[in-house]
């Protein structure tokens, strides 16, 4: 098997030694590089092109927020995870609209971290949709873009299409939709999969932000 190809970036040498330490540990991931700010980290993921980012989002010269914009707006297929101290931060919703994957608290356990670097390089979230949902309700309102990232129509989804984005921003897995749509869990798959294709999502977290930022679900606290 393939090693997953990380690239570490954080503005602290001892909180990059300490991830490449954890990480290089694993029989099956690799540290093919270390950025300390957002231009570097812009700059190694165009040359390494690495399969996962570990991305600072507080960092000098430009934050982990723009950096992720820039690296996916250049088309990257490197996949990137936001690394904060908060578990609640208004940045990371920023991080989230801009294609991050999910994020990290950066002293949750070592387990925690190999096994985002795992789940992301297989292609999902790292982070539970309930959690996104949390922090949706939070944020949302205060980090909405003056001008949409998304579609501002969802004209392309069918109904139950329609139902299942909603089920999402809940925070319910394909086994719970499943059950309250009444369909099987292979349908509600094919149907996420044609949600995440219509609109070029990565993942179910670029779902739910796409069911905020047109409008299908409002944070609480807003009206």
């Amino acid at each position: 098997m393939q090693a997953i190809r990380v690239l570490l970036v954080d503005d602290q040498p001892m909180i990059r030694t300490g991830f490449r330490l954890i990480l290089e540990a694993e029989p099956d991931i690799v540290v093919v590089g270390e950025a300390s700010d957002g231009v570097a980290a812009v700059e190694s993921a165009e040359a390494l092109t690495p399969d996962v980012v570990l991305m600072d989002i507080r960092m000098p010269h430009m934050d982990g927020v723009e950096a992720t914009r820039r690296i996916v707006g250049a088309g990257s297929p490197s996949r990137i995870v936001i690394l904060t101290t908060f578990d609640l931060d208004a940045h990371v919703v920023d991080a989230l609209r801009a294609g991050a994957s999910g994020f990290l608290v950066k002293d949750g356990p070592a387990d925690s971290l190999v096994g985002a670097i795992r789940t992301v390089a297989g292609g999902e979230a790292v982070l539970s949709p309930r959690v996104t949902h949390r922090l949706l309700d939070r944020f949302a309102h205060l980090a909405a873009p003056a001008t949409p990232t998304v579609p501002t129509e969802l004209d392309a989804l069918t109904g139950r299409e329609l139902d299942v984005l909603r089920a999402l921003t809940r925070g319910l897995s394909n086994a719970e939709i499943a059950l309250e749509l009444g369909v099987g869990e292979t349908t509600v798959k094919t149907h996420v999969a044609h949600i995440l294709e219509k609109y070029q999502l990565r993942d179910r977290v670029q779902a739910v932000i796409l069911a905020y930022d047109c409008g299908l679900v409002v944070p609480r606290g807003t009206s």
